[in-house]
């Protein structure tokens, strides 16, 4: 337990801290004037402001569940109707995690989505983002990677045709291949076949894993579709053999604590499995998930970590240099990324 002064840090304090985002979602990442603005341009059929905000970011009287937070996604789909606003939702999430001193991004974003709207081709949508996170990175010198997402509640055909797109353009930015959507129902087993294709082309894997559904499904993940991290994974703690699997292999979770109160995983989230996860050792991040829906920076989660916690700041420490660590870089990449995260953090201690 720290003392008072641990917990009385003002917000700048976390913002000014050097920062590595492993999970976190375009599509949940628009800022909510770019959703207003595209919405009149283009006459789509949806409410005023107030009522708006209600169906793209999360809202304090609104149910804690998954489908809620899933809904969001529904109407940001309706979004992307031209190369012109994914270029600019794109340049502008990374602006957004730039600005909040992110030295690290992984932003992943999922194709099928992208094209939905449009009838756009998985290719056509998938260059414009590369295209964009180059713009973006060029603006912002922020070092932003680049992981193709598929839902698995959408078929097997479809992540397919994401995989080869994707593996087409490994050396464009493109580092990994994500399983998301509707965990409950949907298992991940059936896409073993795609993922180990692209791991065998070069790409990394992450799959969500053990956040709306039980702990096994981390233990899955990790030994039939090869993963390299888990997302959320925060149900890992249910499941003896994915505990053991993740602490043989220090199998990376991306934990986004906001994002598993939000969604119902989490009932308080002054009781968040993280502090359980560390405890037994496991290899704990700290991400946003979808920072435009939940409305949160990742100097948030941090605050949230530290003050809401009680975790001490050289703990913070060290789960940055974890995520750090688990980049989908080259090894000397990621060695230099590290050192510097860690001589900028050490400023700040």
């Amino acid at each position: 337990m720290n003392d008072t002064k641990e917990h009385t840090r003002p917000f700048e304090f976390y913002q000014a801290l050097p920062k590595v985002d492993l999970h976190r979602h375009l599509e949940g990442s628009l800022r909510f004037e770019t959703v207003r603005e595209v919405a009149r341009a283009h006459s789509l059929d949806l409410p005023a402001t107030g009522q708006l905000r209600g169906l793209v970011q999360i809202q304090r009287d609104e149910p804690l569940s998954f489908e809620n937070f899933l809904s969001k996604f529904s109407t940001l789909r309706l979004l992307y109707r031209s190369p012109e606003i994914i270029n600019r939702v794109t340049r502008e999430a990374i602006a957004d995690a730039a600005a909040d001193n992110v030295r690290y991004l992984e932003l992943r974003f999922t194709p099928v989505a992208l094209s939905k709207s449009q009838g756009f081709s998985l290719a056509q949508v998938i260059d414009w983002v590369i295209e964009a996170a180059r713009q973006g990175q060029a603006e912002t010198g922020l070092t932003t990677c680049l992981i193709a997402s598929i839902n698995r509640h959408e078929g097997l055909d479809l992540a397919e045709q994401v995989c080869r797109c994707a593996v087409e353009r490994k050396g464009e930015g493109i580092v990994g291949l994500d399983l998301a959507g509707h965990e409950p129902g949907f298992p991940a087993q059936p896409f073993a076949a795609i993922f180990h294709q692209a791991k065998n082309a070069g790409l990394r894997a992450t799959i969500h894993a053990g956040e709306w559904d039980h702990g096994d499904n981390v233990a899955g993940a990790i030994k039939e579709l090869d993963a390299d991290r888990i997302g959320h994974g925060i149900r890992a703690l249910e499941s003896p053999l994915a505990v053991e699997l993740a602490l043989n292999g220090q199998t990376p979770f991306e934990v986004c604590m906001t994002s598993n109160y939000q969604s119902g995983v989490v009932a308080d989230i002054r009781l968040h499995p993280i502090t359980q996860m560390l405890a037994r050792g496991l290899n704990v991040t700290i991400n946003t998930d979808d920072p435009g829906i939940s409305q949160i920076r990742l100097s948030d989660e941090y605050r949230l970590f530290c003050e809401t916690l009680n975790f001490p700041l050289d703990t913070l420490r060290g789960r940055v240099l974890a995520a750090a660590r688990a980049a989908f870089l080259s090894e000397s990449e990621r060695n230099r990324l590290v050192q510097s995260i860690d001589e900028e953090f050490q400023s700040h201690l």
